[in-house]
């Protein structure tokens, strides 16, 4: 289409200078004022040649006045507005403005043709399909030619080659006195005709509910829950994200979050979320002496001598002596953790329990002078005369009297005495075998017999004669030391054929201890 067929040059010239243009008005009033016949082309050749240069002409040079009607945006009463993405600014006024209906009459009859002339070069681009929320909130997209219009859902649009028509459910009628914004909804006029956006979060212009947070977008706001909420209706319920079990011990459900929580002797993970053990030992436990840190908690453990108390942490002395009479031979020493045997005077300890007598003879531990020999009993010892022969008796050796035949008064008595000393402890089980006598001479066709001839007053000991030559010392009855028992045991031989008969004695000392051992 020529431009000649719907408009002259010079009325497009007058047009182009009256209405305002974006960046190509200039260049296109120089190409139509060129008086150049050969310079002069069609305006819908030059229209193409700047398409091919340029994908954005058709952009450019529609977001004018003169195409108010095309492009998205709202009319107000005293001017025509419409929304460019990168400069939104003013329209030419326009009178003609009904109340109910939106009359949008372009000023001049010249720019149906103008831009009927470029919509025949290029195809137009649905921006409602094609751009992902073109229109924000409650807003309706409405495409047309080279843009898209956002009106109310309530909103229709009538086109046709005069005018476009927009219904609208709005005010039957508005006062003049009325502060009218030209702005889309959501934005409000700016310096140097520019719409800026309104921030209704700020400014308390939002419907949302005490429960929800507003968030301010381009030209609108939105209202969301906050983290840990969901929308039920348009209230914000508190999430229980207990529910899906993201503690690994306990959680506890708080408004908008929750946390976890670990039972004793687990701490949290670095994720919050799972629990670890606690090394109780290691972080200071209440344990007297010994801590073992086992899964979720730890035990207390006490030496060897020690019980753990009813607390479980404190260590209590075990008193081992109290538990048995029998840990120690003699006397039992309770200690911490530990337990002694001790002995009385003139004994040692053998091993850890058991007691030994001290022979202080052979250790020379005693106190006895020459004139006296030293006997070792349990627990002590004797220091006895070395002389130990009475009269009659004479001595012949260290241990041996004699009494001589001459005299008259060994006749009745034993012709020899030979001293022991023995000691025995006390409380000795009975009947218990405890001294051999021996014959050291025998005489042929002599018949031997033994006895206790003296000492033996109260019947604690006898003798049991093994054979012709010897006999056993008996222990009949307990005794208890300390105790000394001196006992003359007599052998008697006789000769039935040679009408013999003789005795000799062994006069034995007896020492009973002080204690059983």
């Amino acid at each position: 289409m020529s431009l000649e067929s719907g408009i002259s040059r010079t009325s497009l010239r007058r047009i182009l200078a009256t209405h305002k243009w974006h960046p190509y008005k200039l260049q296109l009033l120089q190409h139509l004022n060129e008086d150049d016949p050969d310079r002069r082309t069609d305006f819908a050749e030059w229209a193409k040649q700047k398409l091919e240069q340029d994908p954005q002409f058709t952009q450019k040079i529609l977001f004018s006045d003169e195409a108010n009607f095309y492009v998205n945006g709202e009319v107000n009463k005293q001017n025509h507005r419409y929304w460019s993405d990168t400069n939104p600014h003013w329209m030419d006024p326009s009178k003609t403005v009904g109340t109910k209906k939106l009359m949008l009459k372009p000023v001049s009859p010249a720019i149906p043709v103008l831009y009927q002339t470029i919509r025949n070069l290029i195809e137009d681009v649905n921006e409602c399909e094609t751009i992902p929320d073109a229109c924000k909130g409650e807003m309706k997209c409405f495409n047309h030619y080279g843009g898209y219009l956002c009106l109310p859902r309530s909103a229709s649009v009538v086109s046709s080659n005069e005018v476009m028509g927009v219904d609208f459910q709005g005010p039957s009628s508005r006062t003049e006195s009325e502060t009218y914004n030209p702005c889309p909804h959501g934005y409000e006029p700016g310096l140097h005709d520019t719409c800026v956006d309104v921030d209704e979060c700020e400014q308390d212009l939002h419907d949302c509910q005490p429960s929800q947070q507003c968030i301010n977008t381009a030209g609108s706001f939105t209202c969301r829950c906050p983290d840990g909420y969901r929308k039920i209706g348009t209230e914000c319920v508190d999430i229980d994200e207990c529910r899906y079990r993201y503690c690994q011990h306990r959680c506890v459900n708080s408004p908008g979050s929750f946390s976890c929580q670990c039972e004793p002797g687990f701490q949290l993970a670095g994720n919050n979320r799972s629990c670890v053990d606690v090394n109780e030992c290691d972080m200071g436990a209440p344990c007297q002496q010994r801590c073992y840190n086992t899964y979720g908690t730890f035990i207390c453990r006490c030496d060897q001598g020690y019980e753990l108390g009813q607390d479980g942490f404190v260590c209590n002395d075990i008193d081992e002596c109290s538990y048995s009479s029998y840990l120690c031979q003699h006397q039992c020493v309770n200690e911490p953790g530990r337990f002694i045997c001790t002995c009385p005077e003139g004994y040692q300890l053998l091993g850890t329990r058991q007691c030994q007598d001290i022979n202080e003879c052979e250790t020379n531990a005693h106190q006895c002078p020459e004139s006296q020999t030293c006997v070792n009993i349990h627990g002590g010892y004797q220091c006895v005369d070395t002389n130990r022969c009475q009269e009659p008796y004479v001595q012949v050796s260290d241990n041996r009297c004699v009494c001589p035949v001459v005299k008259p008064e060994c006749r009745e008595l034993p012709f020899s005495i030979v001293h022991r000393y023995m000691s025995i402890t006390s409380d000795r089980p009975v009947p218990s075998d405890i001294f051999q006598i021996q014959a050291t001479s025998v005489y042929p066709g002599a018949y031997n017999t033994f006895r206790v001839r003296s000492g033996d007053e109260h019947g604690e000991f006898y003798i049991r004669q093994i054979n012709n030559i010897s006999a056993m010392l008996v222990l009949a009855r307990p005794v208890t030391g300390p105790k000394e028992y001196v006992l003359d045991l007599e052998m008697v031989s006789v000769n039935p054929l040679m009408s013999y008969q003789t005795s000799s004695a062994l006069r034995l000392t007896v020492y009973v201890g002080p204690h059983a051992f």
